[in-house]
């Protein structure tokens, strides 16, 4: 009998695929992956067995139309391991056991519901048509990698779980491509998936972006100096060995340049593979991305950080997957944010993880490094400790308020201690602090509305920062209620197109010295680029005030002592639990620092932080899910990806669909050949998220539709009611009952 992989709309079955070729085919490209991580032999193996159940006549009848599912991908699992012979082969072949049995399901618990043991425990692999072994011939020999192990248990406990995340990688990135190479040929298209490797470019990219900064290094001015010697010492720096670093710069000391000089500089005396650079929020790295590609004029730079999350709607996934564009981060640069990087390290659904292989040998840069949630900082501690010691990265943690992990500032063993001592690539930061001091804390106490009002009217130009968007939202109805001029309303309720639009008429009114006052949420804090000389910010943690400080006397025109940053107590707003903890502990900082934006204050915060959240920096006890002992690995990978959640209410997208590009961008929705990875990168700038009951409401009335759902499923849900839309203040999906009831969209 011949087995076939995949089949197609022929009968005849002369162009379907031979079984054993797609087996061959994806254990050569897994190895081909995974040889740059030593983990080539393991990553053949699997992709040789992956597949292994399609060799029973009941699956080559589903080939041909039968309506039964067949579990295809647990005999693979079972058969490597009854290969292990000895303790370290049953661990590697474990690991290699997680990765085929979860190729397309994704990687499973060791024990549990629908775990490995569980499924194992069911398959017989002499079920088999035996001519497999000769068609296929596995082979154990060499496959347990030599990595550079840890020496303490539980950081090698949770290095193996790492191992198996990057042989899980390997796998479902080649299984995906063969797949998709085959039906390539087969219909006789093509997908352009070549980018140019980072190293041939690199003297392109470096001389584009020595011609960029010297066209910035103009006039006399001290601030342009002080960023020339930053630059100048950072690059410097690039001859470090990869690892671990960290990159202090006060705010407007031009640290995102100074960071993409270093990754550049680093991966050519290194010989890295890609730069990736990770964002806190999505409302900044549209202005990231133009930095970059301003400055290194190369169209090389992958965008990823889609709110219309693909697997999120994984039902079709396999019987549609050609459609469905999987990123693998293949790009020489990618600019992502943490959400999209950290919860894809431990993740367990294939389209998560195919891209972790190709993080490998990377200069990872995380801007604004404090804002990583504290409540998963532990593991995600582990995880950038991991990405250094064993896969060959170089990771920076890039901030004016550096999160104080460093080894010393913990016990001997300590999950949250980085070997930090030395890989600081600015020189003398408490020097650069002090020589651009722009700004002076002042603390008001209790403020009203009426009182921030009053203050705005006073100022002419000034930026007032709260922690809600609901008081985002009064304060701004109260200062236009007031007749105050100039005022504008930034906040997540506004898609990010329309927001760079109002970021431009503010920059535009600063400039000129007419009235501007600005009413925001946090979103302006992290790397927004506004200069106002006046700031009030609501009490938080030292950390966002000094963000916060960022926007103040930001370009150094104007005298510290008349640049005030006003911290406050907003009455009728209490601050979520999280926040009164964190502004406690800046009450406490303030005693004991002349300086609060003083890098001594700061790391001086962050101990307070820590020593006060304790155990709660693992709060969902990831750490303690990968366990080893006598009898082999207990991993809970699927259980980790459930309660590895950054951003903990899980929000869901709404399209904007105001702008001719947006409108066009949902109108390629009907068109079947237009991928859905395609469609959604186009609209990612106009979505706006928002509740998930709150966006049910609005399906269920009539002002939210999924559009085309025969063919995108329930992935693109668009505004339906213009009225809901404000041009001031985004989207208010609480008016809908105000509009009367449902609607038709018909």
């Amino acid at each position: 009998m011949i087995y076939y992989a995949h089949s197609t709309d022929n009968h005849d079955k002369s162009d379907w695929q031979l079984l054993a070729e797609h087996l061959i085919n994806t254990a050569r490209l897994a190895a081909a992956f995974g040889r740059t991580l030593g983990i080539d032999r393991a990553v053949h193996l699997a992709g040789k067995l992956h597949d292994l159940g399609k060799y029973v006549e009941r699956f080559q009848a589903r080939l041909e139309g039968a309506p039964d599912r067949v579990d295809h991908s647990t005999a693979g699992a079972a058969q490597v391991l009854s290969l292990a012979k000895t303790f370290d082969e049953q661990i590697i072949a474990e690991l290699i056991a997680y990765a085929i049995a979860g190729h397309h399901a994704g990687l499973p618990d060791k024990n549990g519901s629908a775990s490995l043991d569980e499924r194992v425990k069911d398959v017989d692999v002499r079920l088999l048509d035996s001519v497999w072994e000769e068609e296929i011939d596995p082979d154990m020999t060499g496959v347990m990698p030599e990595l550079k192990w840890h020496e303490d248990p539980a950081r090698r406990k949770f290095q193996l779980a790492f191992l198996g995340r990057m042989i899980f990688s390997c796998l479902v990135d080649a299984d995906f491509k063969d797949t998709e190479r085959f039906y390539c040929r087969v219909e006789n298209r093509t997908k352009d998936r070549d980018w140019p490797d980072l190293q041939d470019i690199l003297p392109i990219l470096l001389d584009n972006f020595e011609t960029h900064m010297a066209g910035l290094q103009i006039g006399e001015r001290t601030i342009n100096h002080l960023r020339s010697d930053i630059l100048t010492g950072v690059r410097a720096a690039a001859e470090k060995p990869p690892g671990l670093f960290t990159l202090t710069v006060p705010t407007g000391g031009g640290k995102t340049l100074a960071s993409l000089g270093f990754a550049l500089e680093h991966a050519k005396k290194q010989s890295l593979r890609r730069i990736i650079y990770a964002i806190p929020f999505t409302s900044i790295i549209d202005q990231t991305v133009d930095v970059f590609k301003d400055t290194l004029k190369e169209d090389i730079i992958l965008e990823h950080h889609s709110a219309i999350e693909e697997e999120a709607f994984g039902k079709r996934q396999q019987a549609d997957k050609l459609k469905l564009a999987m990123e693998d981060w293949a790009a020489p640069i990618v600019v992502t944010t943490n959400v999209q990087l950290f919860e894809s390290l431990f993740a367990a659904r294939p389209g998560r993880c195919r891209k972790l292989h190709n993080i490998a040998g990377s200069v990872i840069i995380l801007d604004e490094a404090q804002t990583l949630p504290r409540h998963l900082l532990a593991p995600s501690v582990r995880a950038i400790d991991e990405l250094a010691h064993t896969w060959n990265c170089s990771v920076v943690l890039c901030t004016a308020t550096q999160p104080a992990l460093d080894e010393r500032n913990f016990k001997l063993g300590h999950p949250m201690g980085l070997k930090l001592e030395g890989r600081e690539l600015a020189s003398d930061p408490a020097r650069l602090f002090r020589e651009l001091k722009r700004v002076t804390i002042s603390r008001a106490g209790e403020m009203t509305n009426d009182d921030l009002v009053i203050a705005l009217r006073e100022s002419g130009q000034g930026l007032v920062i709260v922690n809600s968007r609901a008081h985002a939202l009064d304060l701004y109805n109260a200062a236009t209620g007031a007749g105050l001029e100039g005022v504008s309303h930034l906040t997540t309720r506004q898609y990010a197109v329309h927001r760079r639009r109002i970021l431009e008429t503010i920059r535009a009114r600063l400039k000129a010295g007419k009235a501007c006052r600005v009413i925001a949420t946090s979103l302006v804090e992290a790397g927004v680029d506004l200069d106002f000389p006046l700031v009030w910010r609501a009490e938080t943690g030292l950390d966002q005030i000094a963000q916060a400080a960022g926007r103040c006397n930001r370009e150094d025109k104007r005298d510290a002592h008349e640049s005030i940053v006003t911290v406050f107590s907003p009455r009728d707003y209490p601050p979520p639990a999280e926040l009164r903890k964190l502004a406690g502990a800046f009450e406490r900082v303030c005693s004991r620092h002349e300086d609060l934006l003083s890098p001594e204050a700061i790391a001086d915060y962050f101990g307070e932080v820590y020593w006060q959240t304790g155990a709660a920096l693992d709060r969902e006890r990831i750490l303690e899910d990968f366990r080893i002992d006598r009898t082999g690995t207990d991993f809970a990978y699927r259980t980790v990806a459930e309660k590895f959640r950054m951003i903990e209410n899980g929000m869901a997208p709404v399209i904007i669909a105001r702008d001719d590009k947006a409108m066009k961008a949902v109108e390629k929705l009907s068109i079947e050949q237009v991928s859905s990875g395609a469609i959604a990168r186009d609209l990612q700038p106009y979505i706006v998220l928002v509740p998930p009951k709150s966006r049910d409401e609005l399906v269920n009335n009539g002002h939210v539709s999924f559009r085309e759902p025969a063919l995108r499923g329930d992935q693109f849900a668009v505004l339906e009611t213009p009225d809901l839309y404000r041009e001031e203040t985004g989207l208010q999906w609480e008016e809908a009952d105000e509009l009367g009831m449902s609607r038709s969209i018909f």
